[in-house]
This record gives C-alpha cells, structure tokens and sequence, in this order.
C-alpha cells in the first residue's frame, strides 16, 4: 500500500513545484508571476494508487488596480469618448482626494434618492391632518 502523496503543477509546468505525501503545504509568492490568468493542478494519489486530478485557476494583479470610468467592455461608443483613468496601489500613500474613483452617480442612486424624497413629502403631509379626537383640544383648537 502506497503513502497518499500530491503534487502541486503551476500553469503549464513539466516539474511539481511541491510534491510529498499529503497533507502537503504551499506558499505561492505570487509577485513572482506575471500580471494574468494562472491556475494550479494538483494531482492527488490515494493509499491504493488510484489518482485524481483538481485544476484551479486565478488571476494574480501584482500592479497597481486601475479604474476607468467612461467606458465598459462591449459597449459602443461614437464620436468623442471621454474616459478617467485611475490607478491605485497598497504602497501609495493615503490622499483623500484619491480614495475613490471619480465616475458619475448611477441612475438608480437618483431614482431611490427621489423616492425617498416623495415618500418624506407624502409622509409629512400625511401627519399635517390633524386626527379628529385631538381637533378640539386647546393645541389644535382654532384661536379667536
């Protein structure tokens, strides 16, 4: 009877960067990778032999996120296109000015925003009528 043992393949790779019985630990230092799509094969052998074979895929993003704003992917455009630009990393010092991404608000922001609006409206116009037990009390009462 054999020992369950894995071994770990990144990408494309004809050698295991780990291999040992299991459980097996791996440490992958991804500034090592190129910026792109990635994925790990782990092939895995049980006590009596049989192997089994589990693919992961990732992205690794080393460099600065960036955000552009004016134009998504798909999207068609003509004429003039006006697009913002932005590109944040952990090691930049922290600038208000930089911590969010400068873009239009969304149409569904607006949209809740005059809900909330008309429903304040209605609702203080709503508490305005005085009840009709209370109409007669020296609060409510008409003065001469």
């Amino acid at each position: 009877m054999d020992t369950p043992s894995a071994r770990i393949y990144l990408d494309d790779g004809q050698e295991p960067i780990v291999e040992g019985p299991l459980p097996v630990d791996l440490k992958l230092d991804t500034s090592q990778l190129r910026d792109g799509p990635h994925r790990i094969i782990v092939m895995a052998r049980d006590g009596s032999g049989r192997e089994g074979r589990e693919e992961i895929p990732f992205k690794v993003y080393n460099g600065p996120g960036v955000v552009i704003s004016g134009l998504s992917a798909g999207s068609t455009r003509r004429g003039t296109v006006q697009l913002s630009i932005d590109a944040f990393s952990t090691e930049d010092p922290f600038n208000p000015r930089y911590a969010e991404a400068r873009s239009s608000i969304p149409v569904w922001v607006w949209v809740m925003s005059l809900f909330i609006i008309a429903w304040a409206v209605w609702y203080a116009a709503r508490t305005w009528d005085v009840p009709a037990a209370f109409a007669a009390t020296p609060t409510y009462a008409q003065q001469p």
